[in-house]
């Protein structure tokens, strides 16, 4: 079979492996049906972060179960499943309290010996707590872009709009506008935000944005970025702010463009960040979010996307053969994409 391997530092290539084979009575088999590129992917792709080479690589996917270990149960061949960004048992105390991200036996796609998710067939640990099923089997191909998304990036901005605290009628500011960031949009209109203000200098961006929400654009960063949301509110910050980027910049405007007393939402992976102590102690602002549990978020969100109120996929701005992968990183290294994706079957 064919998957994406991780080389060296803006090297990635189509390559063929091992095909995947049940290990544990819990496992899955999945024939992917589409995958596609992180942001996150991006830090080591960059060689900002290490990997092994030789590594499968990518954690988002959908596809069709094609074989199951003895005691799976809830999963059965043939089923439309989406596979969320970490496998987890959905037994475990973490889980059971929706902090699925931190199963006590779980994990992420490509490491400790797991399948990386861009491959045309992935073995699915923990099958009965990781896979979600799509009712009705293989849906309509212009719904595969929707539930692709829900595998990662709508599931983490739905995470940080509710680590913000989100409610019906408050004023949001989104720091980030890659495919997190717009999710973060997409769930703060969700959620009942009335006005959503997006941090962003990139036309496509924009217009995504203000599609999946967004009333006001802020096209400047750093202290302009804050001066101008400052100025968006009246001088009082926003009521929920949603860190998308994981950059000690982000991270330094979102807590100053919050309003005192409220909460950042952060899910970008942090990297170089240094928490803002003294603006959080000052105002009061709490932070919330973290490692985002996609698993636990599913089945919400599977069910508004199913009664089509809730379209994420138009984050994917870029599709490409699977074989063309290598491109799509570099689309997304360049910013000439938002988020690309592939369809194999």
């Amino acid at each position: 079979m064919r998957a994406v391997v991780f080389n060296a530092a803006f090297d990635v290539s189509v390559e063929e492996v091992p095909d995947p084979e049940i290990v544990a009575s819990t496992d899955a088999i999945v024939r992917v049906v589409a995958t596609c590129i992180c942001g996150s992917d991006l830090w080591y792709y960059r060689g900002v972060t290490d990997r092994r080479p030789g590594s499968r690589i990518g954690h988002e996917f959908i596809g069709i179960v094609e074989a199951v270990g003895t005691d799976v149960g809830a999963v059965a061949v043939g089923d439309f499943v989406i596979a969320p960004f970490m496998y987890s048992d959905g037994t475990c105390p973490h889980c059971r309290h929706g902090i699925t991200s931190s199963c006590l036996h779980g994990g992420f796609w490509g490491a400790h010996g797991v399948d990386g998710g861009q491959g045309e067939f992935v073995r699915v640990p923990l099958a009965d707590g990781t896979l979600v099923v799509v009712p009705g089997g293989r849906p309509d191909d212009a719904l595969i872009p929707h539930l692709l998304a829900l595998s990662d990036v709508c599931s983490t901005g739905h995470h940080a709009a509710v680590g913000a605290g989100v409610l019906p009628g408050m004023t949001v500011a989104v720091v980030g506008d890659g495919a997190v960031g717009l999710s973060g949009v997409l769930a703060a209109r969700r959620l009942g935000a009335t006005r959503i203000i997006a941090l962003s200098r990139n036309p496509a961006r924009q217009a995504v944005a203000t599609e999946f929400g967004a009333t006001d654009l802020v096209e400047v960063r750093g202290q302009d970025a804050v001066g101008a949301v400052l100025e968006l509110t009246g001088g009082l910050g926003a009521d929920a702010t949603l860190e998308c980027v994981g950059t000690g910049e982000a991270m330094n405007t979102a807590f100053a463009i919050a309003r005192p007393g409220s909460r950042v939402g952060f899910v970008g992976v942090p990297h170089e960040v240094e928490f803002p102590i003294n603006i959080a102690f000052d105002n009061n602002v709490g932070l919330g979010g973290g490692l985002a549990p996609a698993r636990a978020y599913l089945p919400e969100l599977l069910a508004a996307v199913l009664d089509g109120s809730l379209r994420p996929g138009r984050v994917f701005d870029l599709e490409v053969a699977f074989e063309d992968l290598p491109e799509g990183y570099a689309a997304m290294d360049e910013r000439r994409a938002i988020k690309a994706m592939a369809r194999l079957a």
